[in-house]
């Protein structure tokens, strides 16, 4: 039996044409949040990129539907104004992927999510007749606002935001000045302290648990989210003819970090005299993965 998932195509018929800027962007006006260069990801047909402009503040639209043009560089302040809750949850990931690449590190994300909807799935536009997503959307981040309607959630990336600063775990007590390649909800990504290659990257669950088979089914598919966008950036950045992906699973499986991670490493033509055999004969059986941090 084949089943058909139903698509989410029509996630941007549920832009409002409002006269007025959102209530997120007032309140985050109004509370001084707004700082340095700004993007509005997501901002549908831009009526809250007029009113910062009025503002004087420097604002960047982004909308994939209604301003393509995609944002460059990085960002102080990141706006994502119920854009969530209109996706599937692995839309939301990568929507939470991009928006932590384009964010400068010391930078602050505002996600504002709708609290009004009663029930996830499918409903009939009543203006567009078409079948549109809505769900509700809780995040792990910190609430600063919070109304029957409404709640903004505060984002930073998560070696700043020191919620395990007493932890002996280098993984949960990363250093404020290491680089995210890219964060969702549950996991991120670093580039290895020690690479065995150009580009070797870790992916790490937030939640220390050490044995990987020990995190939750939603744990283990985050991580593999955030797999599969680290080899697209890698890819685009350092052009490898190849990947090896391993996991290290306790002392006699090589593990020296007791917090699960993956390892992604780019290949290289040439990087070793015989390659045939994949990580068998990488760096031989007794010293793969080696490095951990």
């Amino acid at each position: 039996m084949i089943i058909k998932v139903k698509e989410n195509n029509y996630a941007h018929l549920t832009v409002k044409e409002r006269i007025y800027p959102s209530y997120p962007t007032k309140q985050l006006h109004y509370k001084k949040l707004l700082k340095g260069r700004i993007l509005d990801f997501g901002c549908g047909l831009g009526k809250d990129i007029d009113f910062l402009q009025k503002n004087n503040y420097q604002i960047t639209p982004y909308d994939p539907y209604y301003f393509t043009n995609y944002p460059q560089g990085k960002f102080d302040t990141i706006i994502c104004n119920y854009v969530l809750n209109v996706l599937f949850p692995e839309e939301q990931s990568g929507v939470l992927m991009e928006i932590s690449e384009l964010l400068h590190p010391d930078g602050k994300a505002y996600f504002a999510v709708r609290r009004d909807i009663k029930k996830n799935g499918f409903r009939l536009h009543y203006k567009h007749q078409k079948q549109v997503y809505q769900c509700n959307v809780v995040l792990p981040y910190k609430s600063i606002l919070k109304k029957e309607h409404c709640e903004i959630y505060e984002y930073q990336h998560y070696n700043k935001m020191l919620t395990n600063k007493d932890s002996a775990c280098p993984f949960c007590n990363l250093e404020t000045d290491r680089i995210l390649l890219t964060e969702i909800a549950t996991a991120y990504a670093i580039a290895d302290k020690y690479p065995v290659s150009k580009g070797h990257t870790l992916i790490i669950p937030k939640r220390h648990v050490a044995n990987y088979f020990d995190l939750t089914f939603k744990e283990q598919q985050a991580c593999w989210l955030v797999l599969n966008r680290v080899k697209q950036l890698l890819a685009k950045k350092y052009q490898p003819d190849g990947f090896n992906v391993g996991i290290n699973i306790n002392k006699a499986g090589g593990q020296t970090v007791p917090h699960a991670h993956i390892h992604v490493i780019p290949r290289y033509e040439g990087d070793v005299e015989n390659a045939v055999g994949g990580i068998r004969n990488l760096v031989g059986v007794g010293d793969y993965l080696k490095s951990e941090h």
